[in-house]
């Protein structure tokens, strides 16, 4: 009988040590670094995938040991319930227990897509379609069905979405990215509408964002925002007609060709402010904060005017009668015929 628990005690000595010696090789594992290399890697999660399928996935690709043994340390933490899908970035030195840290932060992988300030809503839409990372649930989409998606059935697209860099992880829908740019635009314009001038011939935020995008449109030197913005105001309040050419492009649509004619000025149109008084109906463009703060802030100087000054820089010459103007558009035409006509 003593034979017997000797037997069960050296048994049980030698269970106990090598459950000891496994949990010592196991925290020892968990904590050596993966074979990962020199440099970060990528792996990717899959909605719904397991931490047992993610294992297998990292061993095939040469980076874990012991696929197994991780899946169970996760279960074991609650790791495997609590991994997020998507791409995850490994730097080199990160061990087995800091993968699944990782794993369970969420910190995806971020891609970035650049909105352009001045784009149009169908510059945007290209813009997002040739992002191979994110869920293209749009494509083949009319804008108005769109706006529908995001609960703005039976508005116009174009100006209701803030141009900025906006960060996605993979597998991000590209709705969602427009809903997040929409409602940025709002936040901007609310905060630019209630910094107005006082009587400013402007109904509406809506107005407001209007004349930001043709503002946008006209100049892309930030300190002659507001001035530009003064001139349509001046002529809002004498009922003047805006006669800016980036509203009558905008009217052209693809019919464009890059050469604004006579006939184009003069063939009417909602968006022609040559032949029609007030703001077209519609933003041109989606304009920026600055533009924004320009249209309702403008720097009002009794000017009616302006014209490029044919320098070459982008700039513009700014005059309150007619008399002046003219004679800065006979300035601008020489300007441009000297830099224009050389060797012809």
């Amino acid at each position: 009988m003593k034979s017997v628990r000797r037997t069960l005690l050296a048994l049980l000595a030698i269970a106990v040590l090598a459950a000891a010696a496994g949990a010592l090789y196991v925290r020892h594992w968990l904590a050596q670094p993966l074979a990962i290399g020199s440099g970060p890697v990528i792996i990717e999660v899959e909605p719904g995938q397991s931490l047992t399928a993610v294992s297998r996935q990292l061993a095939a690709r040469g980076l874990l040991r012991h696929p197994r043994l991780l899946a169970l340390y996760g279960r074991f933490i609650g790791a495997d319930s609590r991994m997020h899908a998507g791409e995850f970035s490994i730097k080199p030195g990160t061990s087995p227990r800091g993968l699944l840290q990782v794993l369970v932060s969420g910190a995806v992988v971020q891609h970035s897509v650049t909105v352009v300030e001045g784009w149009t809503f169908r510059d945007l839409r290209k813009a997002l379609a040739a992002q191979p990372t994110l869920e293209h649930t749009t494509r083949g989409m009319r804008d108005d069905a769109v706006m529908r998606a995001l609960g703005e059935d039976g508005k116009p697209a174009e100006g209701l979405f803030f141009p900025d860099t906006y960060l996605f992880g993979k597998g991000t829908r590209d709705l969602d990215l427009l809903r997040q740019s929409r409602d940025r635009m709002r936040r901007e314009l609310a905060a630019a509408w209630e910094t107005r001038h006082e009587n400013l011939p402007l109904k509406d935020e809506y107005e407001a964002l209007v004349l930001a995008s043709i503002i946008e449109r006209e100049t892309g030197h930030p300190d002659e925002r507001a001035r530009i913005a003064g001139v349509f105001v001046e002529r809002l309040r004498r009922g003047m007609r805006l006669q800016t050419d980036p509203t009558v492009i905008y009217g052209l649509g693809e019919k464009f060709d890059g050469n604004l004619r006579r006939s184009d000025l003069e063939r009417d149109g909602p968006y022609n402010t040559y032949t029609r008084a007030g703001l077209p109906p519609t933003p041109i463009a989606l304009p920026g904060a600055a533009s924004l703060r320009a249209a309702v802030q403008p720097d009002e100087r009794g000017e009616l005017f302006f014209v490029a000054t044919g320098e070459g820089d982008g700039r513009h010459a700014f005059s309150k009668s007619l008399a002046e103007h003219e004679a800065a558009v006979r300035r601008y035409l020489v300007r441009y015929r000297q830099n224009h006509g050389k060797g012809r």
